[in-house]
Order: structure tokens, then sequence, then C-alpha cells
């Protein structure tokens, strides 16, 4: 869709739409504004898997609140694109983030047979970092190897292990501020 065709757009009537559970809005929604909030993620972030990531989460957060959109506030694009600004803005300041994989020395591409655990272990001089992991429980240590060994998004974990993305976000940010004081 052109800018001047996705001008146009009332976003509003998406909105009202989506908060009565209209998949086909969300999708028309999701046409018309991706390339535009992924913009201002990438401004944000400059790093277009952390937008991506941003946008991502923002459409979640206009799925699950499409009803608390209040016209007499702002306009509907103002409020979509203030909920991927602030997401990406909270990617930025660190949350459920760290540079853990700084910490790794390098490793041979995983294979996707491989589970995190076989991963780990194949990993040269990160004793330190190994005995921290061990100290974590089984679905902490899997999530944040998943995320920062396997790559993959926070989404992606909580599709593949079936754990709702909030709790994955929060066991994450966990994990990384224990194994931060264990490495300390």
């Amino acid at each position: 869709m052109d800018q001047q065709a996705s001008a146009t757009v009332d976003i509003g009537f998406f909105l009202r739409e989506i908060a009565q559970g209209k998949v086909d809005s969300f999708r028309c929604l999701y046409d018309v504004e991706a390339a535009r909030m992924l913009g201002i993620a990438l401004r944000i972030l400059k790093r277009r898997a952390l937008a991506e990531e941003a946008v991502h989460d923002a459409f979640i957060s206009i799925w699950n609140h499409a009803a608390r959109y209040e016209a007499r506030l702002g306009s509907p694009r103002a409020w979509i694109h203030t909920i991927v600004r602030n997401r990406a803005l909270n990617i930025l300041r660190g949350e459920a983030r760290t540079e853990l994989t700084d910490q790794i020395e390098s490793f041979d591409a995983a294979s996707d047979d491989e589970s995190p655990e076989e991963i780990v272990s194949r990993l040269s001089d990160a004793d330190a970092l190994k005995h921290c992991l061990g100290g974590l429980d089984e679905t902490p240590r899997q999530t944040v190897l998943l995320a920062y060994v396997q790559g993959l998004s926070h989404g992606e974990i909580a599709a593949r292990l079936g754990i709702p993305l909030g709790t994955i976000k929060s066991r994450i940010r966990r994990s990384l501020i224990a194994l931060k004081e264990c490495l300390g």
C-alpha cells in the first residue's frame, strides 16, 4: 500500500474491529502500519532484529489492548506508534537483554539437531559460565540458552515452550541477573 493510500485508512476502525477479535482487521492494520512502525523502531534501536522484535511485541500489545484506545486522547495512529516507540525504548534500555554473548568465546555454528545443553558443553573456556548456568533451574536455563546461544527471539521461545511471552521475558531477565551475580 502506498503512502497516500495508507494515510486515508481509518486506523480507528481497525482498532474497534480488533477489540472485537477480528483477525482480518488486525491483518489489514499490520499491512498498513508495519513498515512505518519498523522505521520508528529502527531509528531508535539501529538493529533490524531488535526493531522487528519491538514491532512484533507492539502488535501483540495492540491485539491485546485495542479496546483501551481512547479517541479523545489522540489519534489512533499516534497511539500505535507510541506503543512501538515505548517498546523500542524498553529494549534499548536493556529490558530483558544483556550482552551475555560477549562473555562467550567463539564456537562452531550450532546444528538445529543439538540441544542447548550440547551447545554449551562445546563452548571453549566457559567453565565459569557453565557452572553458573548449571546453578539455574531447568526452564530458566533453557530459555537463556535458546535466546543467547540459539538466537531465538522471545516470541519464538514462547511458542516453542508453550509459555506466555511475558513469562519468558521475566525468566530470561531473572536468569541473566542470577548469571551476572554468579559471574560477578
